[in-house]
């Protein structure tokens, strides 16, 4: 079958060859002969008809092809031919009562081959309620009694027809986001857009799909409805950590179906509790599946970019460095000429210090490029947390800011301090930018740090306006940057890059302001 073409193949089982032929003739009419001709002309001049006795079927409704089986078992095996052939049924009418097998075995059947077809039940009686029959032979069926009227007939051949073709393009829709190259936010978009899709199809008005990695750290993607409102998700995390979940493994908790691939999930809040079957859950699978491969296949690309980018950076910086190396020397050397000549000053001092500076930053620029291992020595933390609210007072906008620290002037770690202090520095500086291009009143930057568990805890935090949602989970990523007036968006990836390398960590959240916070192993 092409991609785009319409599946309207309907299977007849039914032990009666008058039904059989009853619906073969209400879904594919017989081309009209010549006395049917002669009878509309004559109903027309009679009593003056504008509409012929025996009107053409209207466009809406399906071209539809239509096979016949006498029993359950003879129809299970047109179902298997069918899809030999690549040509499966997209509706079965299913009597209940039959000799030999009953409609339900019959469809129980049918779903070990088939499981996307959609069942119609036509039957005068049942020994089985609507619930049993959904519980054995999947959602996607629906049931109508005897005797019919053709015009329900082909209502519900139409519903369930437009109903697969809906599914199966859903489903291709699934199949090709892992194979397309977008980036996030293109990726991101085509997501909600397929999970709105696929929330309609499983009855529910709310859902979400989000990502858990090995320590099960919790990242929301997207979602539908007031998701938050609704679930608990720290309860919800620590259940599925007791629960040994396989790859591709799709598994239902109480209101939740929750479904994994590697470290990525999907979680679907239902109307009701019921448990999801048949191709529903099939395409939930698929759907986390494909998605997982997509957002993969969306960082790599992201990350391919950053690559080129930070290589053109540091060719840059390269060529840069180069050229300034001379003359930041010969600044040193003048002011040293001027001390011989007796000249003292504290601005001489500061002269030395901001070329000294500016020699690092380019070095430390390199060495994150260049993924240079840290040296380590002993580094007192506060002094150059001293030395980094000293620098910060020559940003704009520091004047309405008031940075306090609390760190003992005897906690010593092991480190490189250049790039330790840059890291504080970024962060210092990042803070009073954040506070002065806000306008916040009563700006303030605290600078904090403890030991705990044999680690130096740091803590930079502000009363500014904190991180925004669309980009906390990616800001230590390189040319991530919201908002801002000022710098290049790799501050934080160097910042981050130097904490691990001296195998600390750095995170942030938001908590009436952003809060950084850095451990080093002391």
């Amino acid at each position: 079958m092409m991609i785009n073409e319409t599946n309207t193949a309907v299977l007849v089982i039914d032990d009666e060859e008058m039904v059989r032929d009853n619906i073969e003739d209400i879904l594919v009419p017989k081309d009209q002969s010549e006395e049917q001709d002669n009878i509309s002309s004559a109903a027309n001049i009679l009593f003056d008809a504008a509409t012929p006795l025996l009107a053409p079927r209207t466009r809406n409704i399906p071209v539809f092809t239509v096979d016949k089986a006498a029993n359950g078992m003879d129809g299970l095996k047109l179902v298997k031919t069918a899809l030999e052939k690549g040509q499966p049924y997209a509706v079965i009418f299913l009597d209940m009562r039959m000799p030999g097998w009953s409609g339900l075995e019959t469809a129980i059947q049918i779903r070990k081959y088939d499981i996307k077809a959609e069942i119609i039940f036509i039957t005068a009686y049942s020994d089985k309620s609507i619930d049993e029959i959904l519980e054995q032979a999947g959602q996607n069926v629906g049931y109508h009694c005897k005797p019919y009227a053709p015009e329900e007939v082909i209502q519900l051949a139409t519903k369930a027809v437009a109903d697969y073709n809906k599914l199966r393009n859903l489903e291709k829709l699934m199949e090709s986001i892992s194979s397309i190259s977008l980036n996030r936010t293109q990726l991101n978009v085509l997501l909600q857009n397929i999970l709105e899709q696929l929330a309609n199809s499983v009855d529910t008005d709310v859902a979400l799909i989000g990502k858990l990695d090995n320590k099960f750290a919790y990242e929301k993607l997207l979602s539908i409805g007031a998701i938050e409102e609704k679930i608990n998700l720290p309860e919800l995390i620590s259940r599925v950590k007791g629960i040994n979940m396989a790859k591709d493994e799709v598994i239902q908790i109480d209101e939740l179906v929750l479904a994994r691939m590697d470290n990525y999930s999907v979680f679907a809040v239902l109307k009701k509790q019921e448990k999801l079957k048949t191709e529903k859950m099939y395409l939930l699978k698929l759907f986390v599946q494909n998605a997982a491969q997509a957002i993969r296949n969306a960082e790599l690309n992201e990350k391919l970019i950053q690559n080129e980018k930070l290589s053109a950076v540091g060719q840059v910086i390269g060529m840069v460095m180069h050229d300034l190396r001379s003359p930041i020397k010969n600044i040193q050397l003048l002011t040293n000429l001027l001390r011989e000549d007796g000249h003292e000053s504290e601005i001489i001092d500061m002269i030395d210090q901001s070329a000294e500076q500016a020699s690092e930053i380019f070095e430390d620029f390199l060495d994150f490029i260049n993924h240079t291992p840290v040296r380590k020595l002993p580094v007192n933390l506060s002094k150059i947390t001293g030395e980094a609210i000293k620098q910060a007072e020559a940003i704009e906008g520091h004047a309405d800011v008031r940075i306090s620290k609390n760190i003992s002037e005897n906690l010593v770690v092991p480190g490189d301090e250049s790039k330790l202090r840059r890291t504080i520095i970024n962060l210092v500086n990042n803070a009073v930018d954040a506070l002065h291009d806000h306008h916040v009143p009563n700006a303030w930057v605290n600078i904090s740090a403890t030991i705990k568990e044999h680690q130096a805890v740091l803590i930079i935090e502000d009363n500014g306006p904190g991180i925004s949602p669309e980009i906390i989970t990616s800001l230590f990523e390189p040319f991530v940057t919201k908002n801002k007036n000022k710098g290049t968006g790799l501050g934080l990836a160097i910042a981050k890059q130097f904490i691990a390398a001296h195998g600390g960590k750095i995170a942030v959240n938001n908590n009436n302001g952003a809060v950084f916070t850095v451990t080093l192993p002391l």
